[in-house]
């Protein structure tokens, strides 16, 4: 079972994906956070498979999943073609963090925005990690206990501005995306073996095996959880692999009218389009 955040003639909600239609949720929580917080995803299972569907899948526009997350944290240079293509040494034995606001990220099938003040977008695929149960200083071994469900992330990177500020290169305003949908934990029973598949415009740019990630989800949770308590809703993105535009020559920068898919085994596909920024 799949959950969505969406927002359909009632505002924004959440709820279950059943066939081709949503089973809302609303009436048990104010968002899939909060109810993230009260315990396992099997509760909610439960009560959506007692419901039938009441919207058309088609018919609701979907929100990134964790639409009110408090903290997107980002692993950079986790893939070791990816951290050489970039021109520097792979970052160890820790992971290298940053952060993404929400303003920066919308769901599946929204327009993404290219810039207006930069032509250096940039695409990176990526699996991302919802928290499900909090803590601190987790043991890797426990860490995987730790999550809710997977989804995928597009981490957009306006990368002339990241010479200057990597966070403002890291943070335009709907210039990523995570979506479509959170799939249960119990569902991936191993994160570190899932093919992670980035297209733009049909074409394969980027391709990897999870497996090859130089810092694993349960080690990115137990270093992050040495400094903060992870929090229920919290999104982890876990890096991207080799093939990134500004690694080819000549650099593939992203325009709008572009179309950017990316898919991750047993999860399933994002998808976006890119639009040019409106004036303002």
């Amino acid at each position: 079972m799949k959950f969505v955040s969406y927002e359909y003639s009632q505002g924004p909600s959440f709820g279950a994906i059943i066939g081709d239609g949503i089973v809302d949720l609303s009436d048990v929580g104010p968002s899939l956070r909060s109810v993230l917080a009260t315990g396992p995803l099997d509760n909610l299972q439960a009560v959506a498979a007692k419901r039938k569907p009441t919207v058309a899948l088609d018919h609701v526009v979907l929100l990134q999943v964790i639409p009110d997350a408090a903290r997107i944290i980002c692993v950079g240079r986790n893939y070791h073609d990816h951290a050489m293509e970039m021109g520097g040494k792979p970052p160890a034995p820790f992971p290298q963090l940053f952060m993404r606001t929400p303003q920066s990220l919308v769901g599946h099938r929204q327009s993404i925005v290219c810039p207006s003040a930069s032509s250096h977008y940039d695409y990176e695929g990526e699996m991302a990690v919802i928290i499900g149960r909090g803590g601190r200083r987790i043991a890797p071994d426990r860490a995987l206990s730790h999550v809710a469900g997977y989804t995928c992330f597009f981490d957009g990177s306006v990368r002339d501005f990241q010479e200057h500020s990597f966070t403002a290169g890291k943070n335009f305003d709907s210039s990523g995306s995570c979506g479509p949908w959170l799939v249960p934990a119990a569902e991936v029973p191993d994160p570190q073996n899932l093919l992670l598949t980035t297209r733009v415009n049909g074409e394969v740019l980027q391709q990897a095996n999870t497996k090859t990630m130089m810092h694993s989800v349960a080690a990115i949770i137990s270093y992050i959880s040495t400094f903060t308590h992870l929090e229920p809703g919290d999104v982890i993105a876990t890096g991207t692999p080799a093939g990134v535009g500004a690694a080819r020559t000549p650099p593939r920068w992203l325009r709008p009218g572009d179309k950017i898919e990316v898919e991750l085994q047993n999860v399933g596909t994002l998808a976006n389009t890119v639009i040019s920024e409106p004036s303002v």
